[in-house]
């Protein structure tokens, strides 16, 4: 017979985390309560994603192939099991129920919250998150010994980011964060020549690398504050998922793409060389990709730092050696090219733009890295880079599995349930599909210990010493750190 939450959880000698849980927003309350703290424009900001949803979902499909519209999430939230929906929606009722999920102390994350640092008019951004940021410290706040909520930061500018996080840290004591990222920018050609849509021509910002603004100073005050950064990003409904029919096809990766397009930029943007002792974390993508790209990154610095580029620069090419060989070996066609000196450049590449560096000041493109050995890898990958995992994920077994990583790494995952949303039907089922590994004998019962406890300890508290104080895990968090 399968175990109970609570059964495993009392068979552990350490608490559960749970690093990210979601909370559900009562429409009718949450609007009541923005417009109290923020008036109409954090009403209207806060009402613009679901209202943009509600119109793709009434479009047919034709209308969605003909504008090529992705198809939307339907039925998004669990409904047979009326308690758990209620507990989606009411803090209290969580915090009387986490001892019958095994979970000790959850990290909520918002649901239509998360799209409201994307919102691309200025005004209208800052006053909703500022508003939603103020309506959840009250939200939660008398649960604070076994719950926190993320506050929204928004990251269109550095400046807007550095307001916010002094204003969520300072002012309202809120200690956990959720940013924004893979920003909505329309390129300067296009912006140039379509002055009156903002939509044609978008990109991406990924903050890190390539992005007009610096980014650092924002770095730096989460260092200075003590605060971790998170992000919650999927990439749904652009890129490759644009399914006008087929959410399913849409869903599955996205949000692996998206964490893994921000872990790629800031390691090569070198913020965690800059920045040797803050944490990220890039939550809800699983933790495959990343075993994936640490050692990709490790073969591409392989071949592609600056003394390895010197095995493939074209001037390598001893052209005297190659018409002689085409003499002996090739047709009258190739020895005519090679003995053209007009030709010759040809040798090396196949066409001539093969020999243009694209104007770039490095060649190395991990220059920002300051890579001196391969195993440098560790500290500005491994050891700051924090992933999360849903329970029933069973490729979250390779995080600690040594013999498969690079360097003997354990690769940090972090145990997240996604509670309140469509994927988990019965939250009382989550810890016990996390154990599954153990009984699998897919990780041990130390791996078990750093999933659900001792990742989630070291993300949090390695920036904030502090940060479990007051709460029901506080002892057992402290001795972890001093470990």
């Amino acid at each position: 017979m399968a175990l109970t939450a609570q059964e495993i959880r009392s068979s552990l000698d350490h608490p559960v985390i749970d690093a990210d849980g979601h909370w559900l927003e009562f429409g009718p309350i949450v609007r009541e309560q923005l417009q109290k703290i923020g008036g109409d424009l954090a009403v209207k900001g806060f009402s613009r994603f679901p209202k943009v949803v509600g119109d793709q979902l009434s479009m047919s499909v034709a209308e969605r192939r003909r504008s090529r519209t992705a198809q939307q999430a339907f039925w998004s939230f669990p409904t047979k099991n009326t308690r758990d929906r209620a507990t989606a929606l009411m803090p209290r009722l969580l915090y009387e129920r986490l001892d019958e999920f095994g979970v000790d102390y959850a990290m909520l994350y918002p649901t239509g919250g998360l799209g409201i640092g994307m919102l691309r008019d200025d005004t209208e951004r800052r006053a909703t998150v500022r508003a939603f940021n103020i309506y959840i410290r009250e939200f939660f706040g008398e649960f604070s010994d076994r719950m926190t909520p993320a506050a929204i930061i928004p990251m269109y500018t550095p400046g807007e980011a550095i307001e916010e996080l002094e204003f969520v840290t300072n002012e309202l004591g809120l200690k956990v964060i959720v940013m924004g990222s893979l920003i909505p920018r329309q390129a300067p050609a296009s912006a140039e020549r379509y002055p009156e849509d903002r939509n044609v021509g978008v990109y991406r910002d990924v903050l890190a690398l390539d992005s007009d603004y610096d980014y650092d100073p924002v770095w730096a005050k989460c260092v200075e504050l003590g605060v971790a950064p998170t992000f919650h990003s999927g990439s749904r409904g652009f890129g490759l998922r644009m399914s006008p029919s087929n959410f399913v096809y849409n869903h599955i990766g996205h949000f692996a793409v998206a964490g893994e397009a921000m872990c790629k930029a800031v390691f090569l943007g070198g913020v965690t060389h800059r920045f040797p002792t803050l944490n990220f974390a890039f939550l809800e993508g699983g933790v495959g990709w990343a075993c994936g790209l640490f050692s990709d990154l490790i073969e591409h610095w392989e071949k592609r730092h600056l003394e390895a580029l010197a095995e493939v620069d074209p001037a390598n090419v001893d052209h005297e050696l190659m018409l002689e060989l085409a003499r002996d070996y090739g047709d009258d066609a190739m020895v005519a090219a090679l003995a053209d000196e007009t030709l010759r450049f040809e040798t090396a590449m196949s066409a001539p733009a093969c020999l243009e560096v694209g104007g770039i000041d490095h060649l190395d493109d991990f220059a920002a890295c300051e890579i001196g050995h391969k195993s440098d890898f560790v500290k500005l990958f491994v050891d700051r880079f924090y992933f999360g995992c849903e329970a029933d994920d069973k490729m979250n077994a390779w995080a600690f599995n040594r013999k498969a990583n690079p360097f003997g790494a354990e690769i940090k995952a972090l145990y997240g349930s996604d509670i309140g949303h469509f994927d988990v039907p019965d939250m009382a089922a989550v810890l016990p599909e996390a154990y599954e590994l153990v009984e699998d004998e897919l990780i041990d019962k130390d791996n078990f210990k750093s999933f659900v406890f001792g990742n989630a300890v070291r993300f949090w508290g390695e920036m904030n010493p502090s940060f479990f104080d007051g709460t029901v895990v506080e002892k057992q968090a402290r001795a972890l750190l001093r470990e």
